[in-house]
């Protein structure tokens, strides 16, 4: 990962963080709590602010850390092999806080059963 790429990741995941600093926003620790109870309401079709493919695509993040094959091992490349597992961990990190803190603001709002933009019949 090129040092252009790692601060602008560096940078988004600093501006989610402050993101939870702010008054009116969900805390760190209230966002950490809601991740269980937002991947229930996803896989049960009750939160329409997660796709399906997102969920998917967090799981096989989780997975590629914490699996011993790599794209680039450690091995073979150290320092390029732990940057892109840090790279994943980031980007799974920065999803989950951003997603957990507009589950929590659904949650708060009522759970509403309608999303804008969906089709209802």
């Amino acid at each position: 990962m090129n040092r252009k790429r790692s601060a602008a990741a560096a940078g988004h995941a600093w501006s989610i963080y402050s993101e939870t600093l702010q008054a009116d926003a969900p805390g760190m620790t209230e966002r950490v709590r809601a991740v269980p109870r937002m991947v229930k309401s996803v896989l049960r079709g009750e939160y329409k602010g997660m796709s399906y493919k997102t969920l998917g695509m967090l799981a096989l993040g989780l997975v590629y850390i914490v699996s011993p094959l790599d794209v680039v091992p450690e091995i073979l490349l150290p320092v390029v092999g732990l940057a892109d597992d840090t790279a994943v961990a980031l980007w799974l990190a920065t999803v989950l806080v951003r997603g957990a803190g507009d589950y929590v603001q659904w949650e708060r709002g009522g759970r509403p059963r309608v999303v804008v933009g969906d089709v209802v019949g």
